[in-house]
């Protein structure tokens, strides 16, 4: 893995200071080297962390006047490389990178679709004066960018820009000093509704993400991008269980093979969960004495070592544990929000991050079962799927009788109660078909946006608003014939939003945070297309997900680990926040603090906390949602007034 960044500018030969400066703060995403490229209206800077051909991969690497700076992985790069010798290329490196650039001089503009991995990726082509920005077509790597028209930073994607400022993280560009800083308010009103900024925005109005199974391109005839990837709708084309779950295990084990491939020690992340054990078993098959990791909690309703070290054992590897408890958590949050320079309210980040830096010690490249919930069904809101259908059609009446009685329920503190579940189940059921996984997932609802924003930013509590990614991923998915509030849809979402911008932006800055390469199998460009075309009959049953997965893995991952419930890579918020948290989340939700911030309403934010400090709910999510939005602005957020800069 590696940090890029760069400024190009059409119209000048952009200061070499900011991007060096960029660099250094991307220096934990490539501690083994640096690197510059400044020649003409390009500066590009690389960090890199050595992983394959260490001592021919250096970038910025340079042919036929392309300077390529490069983030990621291209697994199938010998395939490609193979074919680009017969079309008349000559390699002088064994890295993918050569691969990747000679890929541009072949194939242009289009090379990115010659290319299976993850990455994000800058080209600058001196001969054409443009600038090709692309990221890979699930996502796994960030890039961020900024537009400008001569000296004025523009704050949209706009066509026009004659300037591009361009990094991994959104750091780089606190320490580049030229693009400003100020907070975008719809972006900040999307955040607290559903965990995440999503792409194209970034918490900072002059920034944006490139979307991922995306290519931009800056040259004389000003900025443009295109989508060079869409997922694949469902086939009509018949196959049985069988024959999928067989035809599933070859390309999984194909893709486990490819990502073993280094020039240095690989490991495995190893939960004990179906996904993290699915990937294990595959790469003991490759690799002798396999070295596999987890991470477990001192509460023991969250920890899941039993199953970890259990499916170890069965495997065959070597594994290694370290155990985490709320005060570890609580010491563990500034470097957590130093890592997230955006505001980024998934927990599971904490036990990523130190798993990340546990599993450094000993490996530079970690396999990881991210992508198995989004292909194969495996959330539990997909169960809660069809019976949320038939409570839509109650009258009101009913729905808000139930609701009430929910409430009355105890609240308990531990993972995944059953009033938490019902409570969460009522929540969503009555959002519009297209916003129920949302609704279910996500922190505040529209009507919950409005009391806790201050009231000049209330318009953006609206769904219109707050719900706008979700609502254009499920359009794309009606534009390809996915119909509404269907399983299918669902499927997108989770494979189109929350992998994307939540799960993989958690699983890149924590292991990078450590210089740890994180690799996901399930996410192999041919695993996720032969998975989509699937229909989703064969993943999801009344009761059960994964239906496929688990049926395809028997005799490969142990029945204990098939068979038992999901728990998922929590922590425990609700209780963490009545105990070693207390007193950091009363200092987050004082008077001071909220007025400082001077975008919500102190009254409703004191009032949810004490109504969880109390016992009367569990309102774990959306408390932790807006703390870490205050921690954030207190590491990274201008010290101006916010309100003045979003009004």
């Amino acid at each position: 893995m590696c940090g890029i960044c760069g400024d190009v500018d059409l119209l000048g030969a952009p200061d070499e200071g900011p991007v060096r400066r960029m660099a250094r703060a991307l220096a934990h995403r490539g501690p083994d080297a640096e690197g510059f490229f400044v020649e003409g209206s390009a500066a590009l800077g690389h960090r890199r962390l050595s992983i394959l051909d260490l001592e021919g991969g250096v970038q910025p690497m340079v042919r036929d006047g392309v300077a390529l700076v490069f983030n990621g992985q291209a697994y199938e790069h010998g395939e490609v490389r193979e074919r680009l010798r017969v079309r008349g290329h000559a390699f002088s490196t064994r890295s993918d990178t050569e691969v990747v650039l000679r890929a541009y001089l072949e194939w242009g503009e289009r090379f990115v679709e010659e290319l299976h991995g993850m990455f994000a990726i800058a080209l600058w082509d001196t001969g054409q004066r443009k600038l090709v920005l692309a990221r890979d077509r699930l996502g796994k790597k960030p890039l961020y960018y900024a537009l400008a028209q001569g000296n004025a930073w523009t704050g949209a994607p706009d066509g026009t820009a004659t300037r591009a400022a361009f990094a991994s993280e959104l750091k780089a560009f606190a320490a580049h000093g030229g693009v400003p800083r100020e907070l975008d308010a719809e972006a900040l009103a999307q955040y607290l509704a559903v965990e995440y900024v999503p792409a194209p925005r970034s918490i900072h109005r002059h920034v944006f993400k490139l979307p991922a199974g995306h290519v931009a391109v800056l040259d004389e005839r000003g900025f443009r991008m295109r989508r060079y990837w869409e997922l694949p709708a469902p086939s009509a084309t018949r196959i049985s269980a069988h024959e999928a779950g067989e035809e599933l295990v070859r390309l999984l084990d194909g893709a486990v093979a490819r990502r073993l491939v280094a020039d240095v020690p690989v490991g495995v992340f190893l939960s004990g969960g179906i996904d993290s054990t699915t990937i294990a078993a595959l790469a003991a098959r490759h690799k002798d004495r396999l070295q596999t990791f987890s991470i477990g909690f001192t509460e023991q309703s969250f920890d899941e070592t039993p199953f970890a070290e259990l499916a170890s054992e069965r495997l065959g590897t070597r594994h290694a544990t370290e155990r985490l408890s709320g005060q570890d958590c609580l010491d563990l949050l500034p470097d957590a929000v130093a890592s997230l320079d955006e505001p980024f309210a998934d927990p599971s980040f904490l036990p990523t991050l130190l798993l990340s830096r546990f599993t450094r010690r000993t490996v530079k490249v970690a396999l990881a079962g991210d992508g198995g919930d989004e292909l194969f069904a495996g959330y539990d809101p997909f169960l809660a799927h069809r019976p949320a259908a038939l409570f839509a059609r109650l009258p009101q009446g009913v729905h808000g009788i139930l609701r009430g009685a929910a409430e009355r329920l105890p609240s308990s503190s531990r993972n995944m109660s059953l009033d938490f579940r019902l409570k969460q189940f009522l929540r969503g059921a009555s959002a519009p078909p297209s916003l129920r996984h949302q609704a279910w997932i996500g922190s505040f609802l529209p009507s919950e946006l409005a009391e806790i924003l201050h009231p000049d930013l209330r318009q953006n509590s609206a769904p219109g608003v707050a719900y706008r990614e979700v609502l254009a991923e499920a359009e794309r998915g009606i534009q390809a014939g996915v119909r509404e509030g269907s399983v299918d849809e669902a499927l997108r979402f989770y494979l189109g939003r929350y992998l994307a911008d939540d799960i993989l932006v958690k699983a890149d800055r924590a292991s990078m945070a450590a210089s740890l390469e994180l690799r996901a199998p399930f996410l192999d460009t041919h695993v996720v297309e032969f998975a989509a075309r699937l229909p989703w009959r064969l993943k999801l049953s009344l009761t059960r997900t994964k239906v496929l997965l688990k049926r395809a893995l028997r005799g490969i991952v142990p029945d204990e680990i098939l068979r038992r419930p999901k728990k998922g890579f929590g922590i425990p918020v609700a209780a963490w926040i009545r105990g070693p948290l207390r007193s950091l989340f009363e200092e987050l939700y004082s008077d001071s603090e909220l007025r400082r911030a001077g975008l919500f309403e102190p009254r409703a934010a004191q009032a949810m906390l004490q109504r969880h400090l109390r016992g009367e709910a569990d309102l774990r999510k959306p408390l932790w949602t807006l703390a870490m939005f205050q921690l954030w602005q207190r590491k990274w957020g201008s010290s101006a007034s916010a309100l003045k800069q979003v009004a």
